[in-house]
């Protein structure tokens, strides 16, 4: 009897590691076939990604935009129209979530750019500029206007910034030193630049019949909208600075001010009108 519950044992056992066997093999065979049935969009992505690994993620994110968050970015600019400290309170809340001051999202450059080069098409269609003339224009509007000298005022103020502006460090000394990254002072440009962008490629095209008449009213109207939309660059530029705890005496970066309100004396004293003078550069 011994014998008999022995072998009936082994052979319940068998039993029992067969059907294991069986059911782990099942279980394989789906996982298998549930693999075979996903779509592969994600795994090609990453192939994607990764051949752009040599790249920073800010610009890695321009190849992928559906990382690119356009819905907060339009809402960005409507702040920066309407409260602008609104939207730069937005930086403290960055800070706290990602430990960073500056965007990792790519999609204000994109869509600032995206409409600079829809106007400056709009102005070489309005001029009768040749393809070739109208092509140069607008690389130019988007890559000079406003890529590279936002790149040279970003370096300069993250300069300014980190050398002259920071906080002393006597009053803190338990305290981390911190430092503006020269992704937000890029950040702070193109924040500045949207409303000047509005006023000088928007309003001055919708008004180019009044401001290119050579008149002393067309003059005056072309002085007030180019220093008005410089100023309030510069203005915008000082909220931007001053949003950081960090830093101390921003209002430095108010000084240019003072500066173009000379230039518009100077401008009206003269009978100069920028909005030709600007025209004529592109368009001859």
């Amino acid at each position: 009897r011994e014998k008999e519950e022995r072998e009936r044992g082994w052979g319940g056992a068998g039993v029992c590691r067969c059907v294991m066997t069986s059911s782990t093999t099942a279980t394989m065979s789906m996982s298998a076939s549930l693999m075979q049935g996903l779509p592969v969009q994600k795994r090609s992505g990453k192939g994607q990604y990764r051949s752009f690994a040599f790249l920073p993620t800010y610009l890695r994110r321009i190849v992928k935009y559906r990382q690119m968050d356009f819905e907060y970015s339009f809402w960005l600019m409507l702040q920066l129209l309407v409260s602008p400290k609104t939207a730069y309170r937005q930086t403290t809340y960055h800070k706290q979530t990602k430990n960073r001051w500056s965007r990792d999202d790519p999609a204000f450059v994109v869509i600032c750019s995206l409409f600079m080069a829809v106007s400056a098409s709009a102005y070489c269609i309005s001029f009768g500029a040749s393809v070739g003339t109208s092509i140069y224009n607008i690389l130019a509007a988007v890559a000079v206007d406003f890529i590279l000298l936002g790149v040279g005022t970003s370096t300069l103020c993250w300069w300014l910034a980190n050398n002259y502006l920071l906080a002393g460090k006597g009053s803190h000394t338990h305290t981390v030193e911190q430092r503006v990254e020269w992704l937000y002072a890029f950040d702070v440009h193109c924040n500045s630049y949207f409303p000047v962008f509005l006023m000088l490629y928007v309003v001055q095209y919708l008004l180019s019949p009044l401001l290119l008449a050579r008149t002393f009213i067309s003059s005056l109207l072309a002085i007030a909208l180019y220093g008005f939309a410089l100023s309030y660059y510069h203005y915008m530029n000082f909220l931007g600075y001053s949003a950081l705890p960090f830093l101390q005496e921003t209002d430095m970066f108010l000084y240019p001010i003072g500066v173009i309100a000379l230039l518009a004396l100077l401008a009206f004293l003269f009978q100069f009108n920028p909005a030709i003078f600007t025209l004529s550069i592109y368009f001859g």
